[in-house]
């Protein structure tokens, strides 16, 4: 017999990349069920509505517009409304809306546990902002400071068609994007980071499915107390201690990283590299940008507004 405390949870969205990600994740917890919605309804209003009037909570895997039209049929229910968690760039920014990182600052774990409305982080600002946030919190990075930032991904945040391409073998082994510098993540790394300059972010895909790697170019004489690498790293540390999903790391001696080794956790790594003789260091951020990048985040942040144990 089912247990009368189960919590249930709706994804409107269900069969996208994000959406069967978190649906799996999910299957192995034993405290929520997974609620669907009938293949030839999937995009009925009134059908959506009436599912979201029977759950606790609702997970948005759905473009931008459409994210919106669902979180207006949700406010439609007034106290009987879900909570919301939109793994779309819709609300990311939004007042009214907690970002979905919950170790962006000491305590953003309890916002998130308390809101109704929280806002799924993107991938590459996953990284970005974990990385330059506790640096800018610290005084190590100024808030105008001109900040660059590049990535690479794994192909499987690109949407079908590049996944169609890639998995076919017609798409290339290796493209920069968004070189019109108008990436949709850049609203949420600039305000999470506390950043007053608007931040250069270049973003690349791989010919591998999924993983990736963060970096941050830095010179330190360009820094507040021109700082050591060891400083940094020390922040960086400071911040995330006792962490469950956020580990600060040496960096390699090899000199060398990979994207893949954190793929299908929930897992996110951070580095320093540098020298203080050449006055130079780069941040890297690893993670699996369908994991803490995309739907182990979100299961994140499920588990916390609903008051389910960390797994």
């Amino acid at each position: 017999m089912m247990s009368q405390n189960l919590k249930s949870i709706f994804i409107d969205g269900e069969a996208g990349t994000t959406g069967l990600g978190i649906r799996d994740r999910l299957a192995a917890l034993p405290e929520v069920v997974v609620k669907s919605i009938a293949p030839e309804k999937r995009k009925d209003p009134v059908a959506r509505k009436d599912m979201m009037a029977g759950v606790d909570l609702v997970v948005l895997c759905l473009p931008d517009d459409a994210a919106r039209e669902s979180v207006a049929l949700a406010d439609e229910l007034g106290s009987a409304s879900p909570k919301i968690v939109d793994a779309a760039t819709a609300h990311r920014v939004a007042p009214g809306w907690v970002y979905g990182f919950a170790e962006l600052a000491p305590g953003h774990a309890d916002k998130i546990a308390n809101a109704n409305r929280v806002s799924n982080p993107g991938c590459y600002p996953t990284g970005g902002i974990a990385l330059l946030r506790p640096l800018i919190d610290a005084g190590l990075i100024a808030q105008d400071h001109p900040v660059t930032v590049n990535a690479v991904s794994g192909y499987s945040g690109g949407g079908k068609s590049m996944i169609e391409a890639h998995e076919a073998g017609s798409a290339p082994a290796f493209e920069l994007y968004g070189l019109g510098l108008k990436h949709k993540h850049l609203p949420e790394l600039q305000v999470y980071s506390r950043l007053e300059r608007r931040p250069i972010f270049v973003p690349s895909v791989g010919n591998f499915r999924q993983g990736m790697l963060v970096s941050v170019p830095l010179h330190l004489d360009t820094l507040p107390g021109k700082p050591k690498v060891a400083d940094l790293h020390a922040a960086l540390a400071e911040r995330y201690a006792g962490s469950t999903y956020v580990k600060v790391l040496p960096a390699d001696a090899s000199g060398k990283l990979e994207p893949e080794s954190l793929n299908d956790t929930n897992q996110l790594e951070l580095r320093v590299f540098g020298s203080d003789d050449l006055g130079q260091a780069v941040l890297v951020a690893k993670l699996d940008n369908l994991g803490k990048g995309a739907s182990g985040a979100a299961v994140q942040n499920i588990r916390l507004m609903l008051g389910l144990a960390e797994g």
